[in-house]
């Protein structure tokens, strides 16, 4: 469930909104393109970030695992690349929750629950629930659903703009803030209108189609949850609640697909593994390997490698390294190409004090794998648990050439010159990984510290010196439109 506060995610679109320009309840636009008036495609990524980061650091179920969030990334930028706008930005990651849902917000982030990629039964369900989120990303949706609704003041159209997105985690979270916010008017937008649920499924059956997955997948996945509905009554999947399904949508997916070649697409193997990482992380270690031991043993699985990867993840975090290490073995065996699976291995070399063992699966992969952002974050904590700094600085610094706003990057590269003794470039680091996370006094701090610093040549110090009076302007504007805000 998503509890990030009203009161800062309601300054954040205050102040975003603000500084693009005022703002009158009369003048909020109708549907379609004139949504764009008052949100703007860089206002909507502000707006995103925003809410995106106070998820990101407060709310407990965000499911910070880079592995799952790789994978969930890179089947949505398959995806995003074969949809109607292929340039749009879209970031996806995981909420740890039961419950099955998705959901879109501003600027192209989206969400989606573990339960989701639990409850799919193939990869082209998923596949189908990313595709019919992204088709509410690039027909501005979420915008067009506030604008239209015309409310009374601005406070309350972005009480209802966070809203809706606390509707899309839980249903519960979003009445404690709805009842801020003229609960009346509100509650009857949270979901979805039957218009704009036509239209993602139109334009989210395309992607789907174009980016190869079985256009079947998205009528079967909504079927199994309308079933579940009528089975659960007032307790319906949250998903049905923000996504209302009707008998018209059912059939009218159904007669897409019975007029589309059949095409039968196998799974990858990354979405049984991924599955298998859910269901280790959701029981205690030792419960999770006996689970996975006794699949094995009465040979009940769906995938034989992701029931190993599972068993072998489920003992590494048991810290039974000598077992993770012979299920790894065996997971080896069976001759599979994953990212996933060389990062299990490295890892479990690596909790074994064998980092040159780890460091070379690692560099063996990047080659095969270069876009896995898992694999880079391994490799650089593996040249800082084997005291390489210098190298690891080098390694970092070429990633983050390609990969400038990765926050954790930054937060590795701190770590490796906190080591290395290098102070001012310590706090200069940990400065921008504060800044992407939305923290700016933090960063503004940090980059105080770096001019204390006595170990900084002339360059440095002058770089430091810049970026901090770049982030200080930042600051005087958002203190300026807060005090104009309110």
């Amino acid at each position: 469930m998503i509890r990030a506060t009203l009161a800062s995610l309601s300054f954040a679109v205050l102040a975003l909104l603000g500084a693009s320009r005022t703002v009158c309840a009369d003048d909020l636009p109708d549907l379609g393109e004139a949504a764009r008036a008052e949100f703007s495609p860089q206002i909507e990524r502000k707006i995103g970030e925003r809410i995106f980061n106070e998820i990101r650091l407060h709310e407990p179920s965000y499911v910070d695992d880079a592995p799952i969030n790789d994978y969930l990334n890179q089947l949505g930028s398959r995806l995003v690349a074969a949809s109607a706008n292929p340039s749009v930005d879209c970031q996806f990651f995981a909420i740890r929750d039961n419950a099955v849902n998705a959901f879109a917000m501003f600027g192209g982030f989206i969400g989606v629950n573990t339960g989701t990629l639990l409850t799919a039964q193939s990869e082209s369900e998923l596949a189908g629930v990313l595709a019919h989120e992204i088709a509410h990303v690039i027909q501005n949706h979420l915008a067009r659903q506030i604008a239209r609704a015309k409310q009374n003041s601005i406070a309350t159209m972005i009480a209802m703009a966070v809203g809706v997105l606390a509707a899309r985690s839980n249903s519960q979270v979003a009445s404690a803030t709805i009842a801020s916010a003229q609960a009346t008017s509100i509650q009857s937008q949270l979901a979805y209108s039957r218009d704009f649920e036509r239209e993602a499924d139109r334009v989210g059956f395309q992607t789907l189609a174009g980016a190869g997955y079985n256009v079947r997948g998205m009528g079967d996945f909504f079927t199994r949850l309308q079933q579940a509905g009528r089975v659960y009554e007032n307790n319906a999947p949250v998903y049905l609640r923000s996504h209302p399904l009707t008998v018209e949508r059912i059939s009218d997916m159904q007669s897409r697909a019975d007029a589309s070649p059949y095409r039968q697409v196998p799974d990858s193997l990354d979405f049984h593994l991924v599955r298998a990482r859910i269901r280790a992380q959701a029981n205690a270690p030792r419960d999770a390997a006996n689970e996975f031991a006794a699949q094995l043993k009465e040979k009940k699985f769906a995938s034989e490698a992701a029931t190993r990867y599972g068993l072998a993840y489920s003992l590494l975090r048991a810290k039974d390294m000598a077992a993770a290490q012979r299920e790894v073995e065996g997971l080896l065996a069976l001759r599979l190409s994953s990212p996933m699976i060389a990062g299990l291995a490295a890892d479990i070399r690596l909790a074994a004090a064998d980092s040159a063992g780890a460091l070379a699966i690692y560099r063996d992969a990047l080659q095969r794998y270069p876009q896995s952002r898992a694999l880079l974050y391994g490799q650089a904590e593996v040249l800082l648990a084997a005291g390489q700094y210098e190298q690891g600085l080098r390694f970092l610094d070429s990633q983050l050439q390609l990969y400038h706003s990765d926050y954790r990057l930054y937060g590795l590269q701190a770590r490796t010159f906190a080591l290395a003794g290098k102070r001012l470039q310590q706090h200069r680091a940990q400065a921008e990984f504060y800044f992407l996370q939305g923290q700016l006094g933090p960063a503004v701090e940090q980059l105080q510290f770096a001019q204390q610093a006595a170990d900084g040549n002339f360059f440095e110090q002058s770089a430091v010196d810049a970026r901090l009076r770049e982030l200080r302007k930042l600051q005087a504007e958002e203190a300026k439109q807060k005090r104009n805000g309110g």
